[in-house]
């Protein structure tokens, strides 16, 4: 962190957001997508990035005509979908995950007839982090804003710069900067103390009025940050009725949220709305009320938003990546390329490579007191390798399958491969770095750490094994070597789900359930609840395993629960009424 800035984020915010950056858009899948994208290749580009296309080309030209089609392919040609995937708002709370059921709209060709570009987010907040790249109207339903905070539809659509790869330069500017980004010089380097502005620096330097306004604002000084802005603040007390019995003072709400304040008016014009929603939380939002020329700001109630459009973050909030800069969380080296070309132009450009850090290069040795003295552990092997001989070995697993007590080394050896919560700090930490590249789809990086000798055995807090989650990888490199390895396609996890369950379940494709089926994977299975695969399969609407039912039919057609078939029926006609 800088000597001379503020702490700007939360060390929830700090440690989410850290962990974000370092797993959600490896290296790797930015290298891919833009070699593609410079080859002309948008559908690889959109592969590279795991971004399904949900739509045809050609279908758009014979149902929009060819001006909407010309105008549509010009975008995909430009279209940056690990930027895109690196700007999208996340769940944070602990979690690095997107935030779900979101419908962000990237360009409007087709103003008359409603078709519209768009990315949708995934629906599991610890499910497959894939992207859908749509074309065409939207859904009553799609990322209802209504539906918040499980769904939300906001527009990208004047923010090109968060996608389009010939808009990136605008970047600085739309945080705040001018010839440079706020509290750095334009190579990339932080302003001291003493260059910071003392006093309001006044309209004619943009650059230095965000500053003054951040620091402002950062200092708890809210009344006066707002003032400097130009934007009226609404002191008055939010009544939350009578259930909740509460007002909410505005000034503690505004002074914890991280408004990029001298770009809120220019932000709603460019959206083209004179107010705007920021949602927080489930009683109450915040609205941007332009209509009179100059932004004010009120707490409201969350039903009291009318028909007003949810402000993206990228209109409203402090730019993430800047606050992270701030603070030495990040370095300009580890930005999206494009950003950190946008943000400091003035940086070499063999000042290293860009991008997240690729995995370690192999396992760290960690310290474990064993009958009396220290022992090294490390990830290898089929668990952990030990100072024990493999006769010591064999006799502990005699003495654990007698209900014995093991303790030091093998008491972690059974963390390590049973997903128990306790670990050495050291492993822990190694364990995470493999799940969470799962967890992101980076499968290059999970079979780098594997190469490095991080045993494919081990299972994460919630008893999954790599087996379990391969809903969430390329499924066609990993199986393979699992299945070699001789992970247990019928292990069950937490809640008794084994593989197959989980790719049913959670959201698998096609491909990863036949290739389950194909490995041996029983079908006869049940979880905690007693759901069955036929039950998953109806509940979550997997017309894609119909094949799979079919089987499950003819071969167990008693297991699961018998009454769900009327409760399907229904859901359906509910669904339908919905429409």
């Amino acid at each position: 962190m800088s000597a001379t800035a503020p702490r700007v984020l939360t060390p929830e915010e700090r440690s989410s957001w850290a962990r974000v950056r370092r797993y959600a858009v490896p290296r790797q899948m930015i290298e891919r997508a833009t070699e593609r994208r410079l080859a002309g290749d948008w559908r690889g580009a959109c592969a590279a990035a795991n971004v399904d296309v949900a739509f045809d080309p050609a279908e758009v030209a014979r149902t929009h005509g060819a001006e909407v089609a010309a105008a549509l392919e010009d975008d995909l040609l430009h279209l940056a979908p690990e930027l895109a995937r690196w700007h999208l708002p996340r769940i944070l709370g602990g979690r690095s995950t997107l935030a779900t059921h979101q419908a962000v709209i990237l360009a409007d060709h087709d103003q008359a007839g409603g078709a519209v570009l768009r990315l949708r987010t995934p629906t599991m907040a610890d499910g497959s982090q894939r992207l859908t790249l749509a074309f065409g109207r939207m859904r009553s339903k799609e990322g209802s804003a209504a539906e918040f905070p499980f769904g939300a539809r906001y527009s990208w659509a004047r923010s090109r710069h968060l996608w389009d790869a010939r808009r990136t330069d605008e970047l600085r500017e739309r945080w705040g900067g001018g010839d440079r980004t706020p509290f750095f010089r334009p190579d990339g380097t932080p302003l001291g103390a003493a260059e910071l502005p003392a006093a309001d620096p006044g309209p004619g330097d943009p650059v230095a009025r965000t500053e003054w306004v951040s620091l402002l604002h950062g200092r708890g000084e809210v009344e006066a940050a707002f003032a400097a802005a130009g934007i009226d603040l609404d002191p008055t007390p939010l009544d939350l009725g009578r259930y909740y019995n509460k007002k909410i003072d505005p000034l503690p709400v505004l002074t914890a949220l991280p408004l990029a304040l001298t770009r809120l008016a220019a932000e709603a014009e460019l959206l083209g709305a004179d107010r705007l929603v920021i949602p927080h939380g489930w009683r109450y939002s915040v609205l941007i009320d332009a209509r009179d020329g100059r932004p004010r700001l009120k707490l409201i109630r969350r039903e009291g938003a009318g028909d007003a459009p949810i402000a993206p973050a990228s209109s409203w909030r402090r730019p993430v990546d800047l606050d992270l800069l701030r603070e030495g969380v990040l370095t300009p080296e580890r930005l999206h390329p494009l950003i950190r070309a946008a943000l400091f132009p003035a940086r070499p450009a063999d000042a290293g490579p860009a991008g997240p850090p690729d995995p370690e290069a192999s396992p760290v040795p960690v310290r474990v007191r064993c009958r009396g003295e220290w022992h090294e552990v490390a990830p290898g092997g089929d668990g952990l390798t030990m100072p024990h001989t493999a006769e010591e070995q064999r006799r502990e697993q005699a003495l654990q399958a007698l209900g014995g007590e093991i303790s030091g080394c093998f008491a972690v050896q059974r963390a390590w491969r049973g997903g128990g919560r306790w670990l050495p700090k050291g492993l822990r930490a190694q364990r995470r770095e493999l799940f969470n590249r799962v967890q992101h789809g980076d499968a290059p990086g999970v079979l780098a750490l594997l190469d490095a000798g991080i045993s494919p055995h081990v299972r994460d807090g919630r008893q999954r094994s790599l087996l379990h989650l391969l809903h969430l990888v390329d499924h066609e490199a990993l199986l393979p070597r699992l299945l070699a390895a001789g992970l247990d396609l019928e292990a069950e996890d937490h809640h008794q789900r084994t593989p197959l369950h989980v790719a049913v379940g959670d959201g698998g494709s096609t491909a990863l359930v036949r290739a389950l089926l194909d490995a041996g994977a029983r079908i006869d299975v049940l979880d905690h609840q007693e759901w069955s695969l036929s039950n998953l399969i109806r509940r979550h609407r997997r017309t894609d395993l119909k094949f799979l039912d079919e089987r499950l039919q003819r071969e167990c057609p008693d297991v699961g629960h018998e009454w769900y078939d009327a409760y399907d029926e229904e859901q359906d006609e509910d669904d339908e009424d919905d429409e």
